[in-house]
């Protein structure tokens, strides 16, 4: 791939958030995409802005143009609250439709491009879908669309999120489901772009999945999904075990983990897509 694309990373965390993160050991959500974006195209230009901080200032109409392509990363803020952290990232992905340039996403992104684009998201009645989302199927229209492409039409991913996605707006269509969550993923086409987006995250290794359930230790306890800190913390040192050696076939075996989320060519197959198949195409018509 060309490594002259150049991509903006809108990292969904109010600064709170990040400092929560950090202080468990995990990378911020920025970094991980950043990391992801070089692995998929090497030597591309990449910069982080972090639109829930108090006076951020975010490109606009050229400035947003300047870039072949926007990466949107999950958050822990909520999508349907009206707060100034929210507004403004919704208020920015509407200036990215108008622009044409193409977006990708992941959880907190599949929501913003739906918000952004007239529907509605709320609070997931079955609480939060944490770890793994087992057996994502494709819908008819995914099995054919180009973000699926070399992806096999059942698949796990790693996944964190309280919230969904429970209107669509005219142009948005579901890409895969899976028995939790109706909405695994969508495209949304409105104004004059596209936006692609995942409610699980590709961009988690098994690293950073342990060190994200360690940062959550005691919200997972008080949703029922841990007894408690030291059956929390065997399960986050499994983990950090089988980052060591991912070849550990107890591990994965006990963890119910395999390739799907261990091997990276696989776990990063749509954000190659959309590079190739959205923003490359883009970038070339539009020079």
């Amino acid at each position: 791939m060309s490594s002259e694309l150049r991509f903006l990373v809108l990292d969904g965390y109010a600064k709170a958030g990040r400092k929560d993160l950090a202080k468990g050991g995990a990378s911020t959500a920025g970094q991980l995409y950043e990391r992801m974006l070089q692995s998929c195209v090497k030597g591309a230009k990449i910069d982080i802005i972090y639109p829930a901080d108090p006076g951020s200032a975010l490109p606009t109409g050229a400035g947003i143009a300047n870039y072949d392509g926007i990466a949107w990363t999950g958050s822990s803020l909520t999508v349907y609250h009206d707060t100034p952290e929210v507004t403004q990232q919704i208020n920015f992905a509407q200036a990215a439709f108008q622009a044409g340039v193409p977006s990708f996403g992941s959880c907190w992104a599949a929501q913003i491009a739906v918000a952004a684009a007239g529907g509605n998201c709320a609070a997931h009645p079955k609480g939060r879908e944490m770890f793994l989302a087992r057996k994502i199927s494709l819908t008819p229209e995914g099995r054919s669309h180009p973000l699926y492409r070399d992806k096999k039409s059942v698949f796990d991913a790693w996944i964190s999120h309280d919230d969904e996605i429970t209107h669509l707006p005219p142009g948005a269509v579901v890409l895969s489901s899976n028995d939790f969550t109706s909405v695994q993923s969508v495209s949304v086409t409105h104004e004059n772009g596209v936006f692609w987006a995942l409610q699980y995250h590709p961009e988690y290794d098994v690293h950073e999945m342990a060190r994200l359930i360690y940062c959550r230790k005691q919200k997972l306890i008080d949703k029922g999904l841990f007894a408690d800190m030291d059956t929390a913390q065997s399960f986050v040192d499994m983990l950090g075990t089988l980052h060591q050696d991912t070849k550990r076939k107890d591990l994965a075996f006990q963890l119910g983990i395999d390739e799907d989320v261990i091997d990276e060519n696989i776990r990063h197959a749509e954000v190659r897509n959309w590079i190739e198949q959205l923003v490359i195409p883009t970038a070339n018509a539009s020079k």
